[in-house]
């Protein structure tokens, strides 16, 4: 559905360019031409309709709780891609931003993660500077591509924490550029669109994010007026971001159904195309209990830098980590004597460690987190078993 989708914007827009040169009119033309009539905001809504499809997807749950969240859902991603790709759009003027947050969720969003995301493109280069502060991991990645583009999101380069050169008081500075300049250094490429900056805490209570700013440093020293183009693409943009990306994430949910209350290895691959970090091994799945059931999924970490395990509605949002716990790390598992880690997962507390609240669903999705193994350590799949709560 979602290949669908691409490739008829591919044909729409081949057909608008052929036109547009039989017509005569230039690009600036028909951007103003579909700004003044009111086309460019009529095809917004039109494809914000059609992205309310997803909510009917095969596999779906079609009661009214999941339904509402569904829409939640669309009406979180529409104020995001409205916020990504018409407020904060301008490659020349980019903007650190948490375009996934607290209440704007998708694709599995880590609550242990402090996502920051800037508009950037291979026609500039820049200058990003920043405190380094006590957050447990900090990581830089260029992509190419965009979460709105039909390429999807492309590894460029990544600049880790153990990478990076910090002066003696936690500051340091980073040079985007196609050629290495700079102590630190993050390579972008014609092709490059995004670039993303993961904060992961051992524990998000006590750690300070770092302090980021991003400047371009061969652009104009003032914006440029709002121009037609610049909204008609952002709106075109954004609609395709509500559009595909919630197909793409109901497949992945329709998919992890096929071994519900297991924990397999994902893709690697695939979840690198989707803007996944190449260090982390990722155990997506579903879950789903009956309200006398718990999940009980035991496991020996190997030596890692971090791993975390989260809880998701159907819609692959995190539950809301801000009231509940729904999510375990590292350094937040209460441990067995020979190293291991039991997690619970059920409706009712039972009163013992790592257990995590399923906030009302009663089905969802979830996922496991090893980060950067160490040494010549090999990632374990955790044991998962479903019991019945009185046999705890």
């Amino acid at each position: 559905m979602r290949n669908l989708l691409f490739a008829f914007l591919k044909v729409l827009k081949f057909f608008r360019t052929f036109g547009r040169k039989i017509s005569g009119k230039t690009e600036d033309d028909i951007h103003r031409q579909r700004i003044v009539s009111g086309k460019a905001w009529e095809e917004f809504c039109d494809q914000l309709k059609l992205a309310g499809a997803v909510l009917k997807y095969p596999g779906t749950p079609q009661d009214a709780f999941n339904q509402a969240e569904g829409v939640r859902y669309l009406t979180r991603l529409t104020r995001a891609a409205l916020e990504a790709f018409v407020e904060y759009n301008d490659p020349a003027f980019p903007v650190l931003r948490r375009m996934v947050h607290e209440t704007v969720k998708m694709g599995a969003d880590n609550p242990d993660n402090y996502y920051f995301n800037a508009q950037i493109s291979g026609k500039y280069e820049y200058r990003i500077t920043g405190k380094r502060n006590t957050v447990h991991y900090i990581g830089f990645f260029t992509q190419n591509g965009n979460y709105g583009t039909t390429g999807g999101l492309a590894p460029c380069d990544t600049l880790e924490d153990n990478e990076l050169v910090l002066e003696k008081d936690g500051s340091f500075e980073i040079i985007l550029s196609k050629e290495k300049k700079g102590k630190n250094w993050l390579k972008i490429e014609e092709d490059t669109g995004m670039v993303i900056v993961r904060q992961t805490f051992l524990d998000r209570f006590k750690e300070v994010p770092a302090e980021l700013k991003i400047e371009t440093l061969n652009g104009k020293a003032e914006p440029d007026p709002l121009t037609p183009e610049m909204i008609d693409e952002g709106l075109k943009t954004a609609a395709m971001f509500v559009a595909g990306a919630p197909l793409l994430f109901a497949r992945w949910a329709k998919g992890f159904q096929k071994h519900t209350n297991r924990l397999p290895l994902f893709d690697p691959d695939v979840s690198n195309a989707a803007g996944g970090d190449k260090n982390i091994i990722y155990y997506h799945s579903y879950w789903k209990l009956a309200e006398d059931e718990a999940l009980v999924i035991t496991v020996k970490p190997p030596e890692c830098d971090l791993w975390n395990f989260q809880l998701n509605n159907y819609w692959m949002e995190s539950l809301d980590y801000r009231y509940f716990n729904v999510c375990i790390n590292k350094g937040s598992a209460v441990y067995e004597t020979d190293g291991s880690v039991r997690v619970i997962v059920s409706h009712e507390d039972p009163g013992m460690p790592n257990r995590l609240d399923t906030c009302g669903h009663t089905e969802g999705t979830m996922c496991w987190r090893w980060y950067r193994l160490k040494d010549d350590a090999e990632p374990v799949e955790p044991e998962c078993k479903v019991v019945k709560l009185k046999d705890l």
